[in-house]
């Protein structure tokens, strides 16, 4: 069997990472590591322009996944299917949880940039060019962030708010809230952008509210806004929050989905399960999970000629938070 740049990264005693720089980028390490790595290469007789069609999934590389909340039900998601994925291809994955913290996002990949033989950045608050720089030569995919030269992992969000307001307005609604998540949120600016394009195609007058923390508390929090709003529906950032409008509505007198229809962003496992039920936009981030190492591991292999955007569908799931507007009954 044919030599494989996981076999030189072993013998020489480097990461794999540093091993595929001295092949991409010899520049940045220094003579000794490049000289292991080479030695390495020729006492295995590895080959590294014969190696790069066939190489896929090198094992024994460590996957670092950097999620801002591991807490949160929908990256709990993500990082088990990320997980399930490295062990089939014999590859550790590692975790770290940045706490909705820029700051913290930016010392976690700068402490595991060179640890670590790629990265897996799921939902990143820097901004794109900070983080691309903060991972230099390190193999990276980015998962609800586009980036060109970057491969990027997508939902098509777009969608899923369009088929919520669209639902809405067919069920009679015409004022519709928005509930905020957090103002450094990158994401969050992108969610507010996405639902004032599909409230107007779909005829709502949205009500874009403050910035809240992306919790049930911070849904809860939210509600008496909502109400003094006088829409008859709202939209959440994500699925917590939306759970907190429920219980803050209600705990206030409104009947969910009598007086308030409430529609959730992401597709927790909870959603399904709440009383009532939560309408949501159904964000497939198991699958993003797959997809995210599968580019990664193409990256590793060096099977990666140019950078791949995977965009994945999104779905309303209708439940009991959303009915007919109270007018239109």
């Amino acid at each position: 069997m044919a030599a494989t740049l996981t076999d030189v990264a072993r013998q020489a005693g480097v990461a794999l990472s540093t091993a595929s720089r001295a092949y991409s980028d010899p520049a940045r390490l220094g003579p000794g590591t490049l000289r292991k790595v080479l030695t390495a290469a020729q006492e295995l007789g590895y080959n590294p322009v014969a190696a790069r069609p066939t190489a896929a999934s090198p094992q024994g590389a460590t996957v670092a996944v950097v999620v801002p909340d591991i807490a949160h039900p929908l990256f709990g998601v993500f990082v088990k299917a990320a997980q399930a994925a490295g062990r089939h291809r014999h590859t550790t994955v590692v975790l770290a949880d940045t706490d909705f913290r820029p700051e913290r996002e930016r010392e976690v990949i700068t402490q595991l940039r060179d640890r670590a033989d790629g990265l897996l950045l799921c939902t990143p608050w820097l901004e794109t060019d900070e983080l691309l720089e903060l991972c230099g030569s390190t193999p990276v995919v980015l998962v609800n962030r586009e980036a060109p030269g970057a491969d990027c992992v997508l939902t098509d969000t777009a969608d899923g708010v369009r088929q919520a307001c669209e639902h809405l307005a067919a069920l009679g609604h015409r004022r519709l809230a928005y509930v905020q998540g957090e103002r450094r949120s990158r994401l969050n600016r992108e969610r507010v952008e996405l639902a004032r394009t599909a409230a107007k195609e779909a005829g709502l007058d949205l009500v874009p509210l403050g910035w809240q923390a992306q919790t049930y508390e911070g849904g809860k929090a939210a509600a008496a806004s909502v109400l003094a709003t006088g829409a008859t529906a709202v939209l959440t950032h994500n699925d917590p929050m939306a759970l907190g409008v429920v219980a803050g509505a209600r705990a206030l007198g409104a009947r969910v989905p009598e007086d308030l229809s409430v529609v959730g962003v992401d597709g927790i496992p909870f959603a399904e399960i709440a009383q009532p039920a939560l309408t949501t936009v159904a964000v497939p981030m198991e699958r993003a999970g797959g997809e995210a190492i599968d580019l990664l591991e193409l990256s590793l292999g060096g099977a990666r000629a140019t950078p791949r955007t995977v965009t994945l569908p999104t779905q309303l799931v209708v439940r009991d938070t959303t009915g007919p507007a109270p007018h239109a009954s």
